[in-house]
């Protein structure tokens, strides 16, 4: 990753809006500061909260003297803005932007956007087909390139967000942890995401992944126990393809560093 900061004129540093600090490498950020580079964050997924809240995070970002920006790369909403963006912070042609970013905060998804047509491959699940393995060169346009990188920064975001970007859910040998800690962070604020996605009213992780388990027919052949880690695996990959209303509201934020 220093390599690749070094060799460049612009770091984009891709973040999960929906959970901006988890999926915000500080490791990333002290390398750019290292070689005084330019950096400029871009909130993505925005059209999953409301515009007020992408506002808010903007501006808390901002504070810490960064540039930044939000958009959605999936909607095509922002992308234009980030194009010129890029163009005024690298100052002059010919520059190179190096896009980095934990896993499935959609860097893939941010470069196709960028070169308006498909290129970079994508795919919303950690270690499946579309997912970034090889550093790609991009031409955006003349005298504009960018780098593609698979997910090589080191994970530092909180607990689950850790586990479940680090890997695809076949690749956990206990999906469960995780999913139950996701379950919790989710229902904390949208205590009625469960009940929207699935149609399940409980709100105890477990019970909630026994039910899954049990409305999809996930049944142990000889105990008859729901097969609660497949469950598990399924509300993590569908918390990765954004079927799961979910964010953190930066209010949230503010108290935790107010105290």
């Amino acid at each position: 990753m220093a390599k690749l900061v070094k060799k460049a004129d612009v770091i984009v540093e891709v973040i999960d809006i929906r959970d901006p600090i988890s999926t915000r490498s500080r490791r990333l950020e002290k390398i750019v500061e290292a070689f005084d580079k330019k950096l400029l964050m871009v909130l993505n997924k925005a059209d999953l909260v409301p515009r007020l809240v992408a506002e808010k995070w903007k501006r808390i970002i901002e504070g810490y003297g960064y540039d930044v920006l939000y958009v959605s790369a999936t909607k095509r909403l922002g992308t234009r803005i980030l194009r010129g963006t890029i163009r005024w912070i690298a100052e002059s042609k010919p520059f190179v932007a190096v896009v980095v970013g934990y896993p499935k905060t959609g860097k893939s998804s941010i470069i196709n956007a960028l070169r308006a047509r498909k290129g970079a491959s994508t795919s919303p699940v950690p270690g499946s087909p579309g997912y970034t393995k090889i550093h790609q060169l991009y031409k955006v346009e003349p005298g504009f390139y960018l780098i593609d990188t698979p997910g090589t920064i080191p994970i530092e975001g909180s607990w689950p967000e850790a586990i479940i970007r680090g890997k695809s859910p076949e690749e956990l040998r206990d999906p469960v942890p995780p999913a139950v800690a996701l379950i919790e962070k989710i229902l904390k604020y949208n205590p009625k995401a469960f009940e929207e996605t699935y149609r399940i009213t409980a709100k105890d992780p477990y019970l909630i992944l026994e039910k899954l388990a049990k409305n999809r027919g996930w049944i142990y052949k000889k105990s008859k126990e729901p097969l609660i880690e497949e469950a598990a695996r399924t509300i993590i990959r569908d918390y990765h393809k954004a079927k799961i209303k979910f964010f953190i509201p930066p209010e949230e934020f503010l108290r935790k560093i107010r105290h």
